[in-house]
């Protein structure tokens, strides 16, 4: 696992590797509930973003990566059940921890992040249901296309490749400005911290693919889909 880390921190440093498509710290205060609990989000201590009453007896955490087809179809059949049955209702929370698997996970991950927690599951769900699209492009790259991927600098690099994938026009049409998304791109710090977590939950909770899950603290094993995590969750709401 630490060849993992190793292997991220390279796509960060120098040469970006290419995607192709195919604990949670606990908040300290208590909330008041509100009738329906999908729109209360809290973004943790590790950089994660927890949907849904942050007392609730279940804690589901579901490891993402944003270039992962498993994780895009994942989210397209779970989030409205999830909604209704579990987090709406207070019954459990929702925890999205992002899982950087190569290099262009860094920069959905910093738009994903960008702005105020109350952006973040809007905007994981667009890059997931727009997957396709914005990878497509990737296998036509032009030679100068590729060079400006290699840009030493970080904030160049990632300015680079949101443009190249047309990741600007789809964060605008969520109500950034191009200003707003260059700051996102441009946060190293954050992208830091993210490939450490992805290295803390290859080490500490086994996680060596997306997605993957965790119920109160518990990871799942064998557990990759809606259709298996759905009659574990039914069990613990029973």
């Amino acid at each position: 696992m630490k060849r993992l880390f190793r292997f991220i921190m390279l796509a960060l440093a120098g040469a970006l590797v290419w995607a192709t498509p195919q604990a949670m710290a606990k908040p300290v205060a208590r909330v008041e509930g509100p009738a329906n609990w999908n729109g209360h989000v809290i973004r943790t201590a590790n950089d994660s973003y927890v949907l849904g009453n942050p007392d609730a007896p279940l804690h589901l955490v579901a490891y993402i990566s944003f270039t992962c087809p498993h994780c895009a179809e994942f989210e397209a059949q779970a989030i409205a059940p999830l909604g209704i049955g579990m987090i709406g209702p207070g019954k459990g929370s929702y925890e999205v921890r992002p899982f950087l698997r190569n290099g262009l996970d860094v920069v959905a991950t910093l738009l994903a992040e960008c702005g105020p927690p109350s952006k973040f599951f809007g905007n994981a769900q667009m890059l997931l249901a727009k997957q396709r699209d914005w990878l497509e492009p990737i296998g036509k790259l032009t030679e100068a296309q590729k060079g400006r991927w290699d840009n030493p600098d970080f904030a160049t690099k990632m300015h680079a490749i949101a443009s190249d994938l047309g990741l600007y026009g789809l964060m605008e049409a969520r109500g950034y400005t191009r200003p707003e998304l260059d700051r996102c791109l441009a946060d190293r710090a954050l992208a830091d911290r993210v490939a450490k977590h992805t290295q803390d939950a290859s080490d500490k909770e086994f996680v060596n693919g997306t997605p993957a899950f965790l119920i109160n603290g518990v990871p799942l094993a064998a557990t990759y889909t809606w259709d298996a995590l759905k009659p574990q969750i039914d069990a613990r709401l029973r």
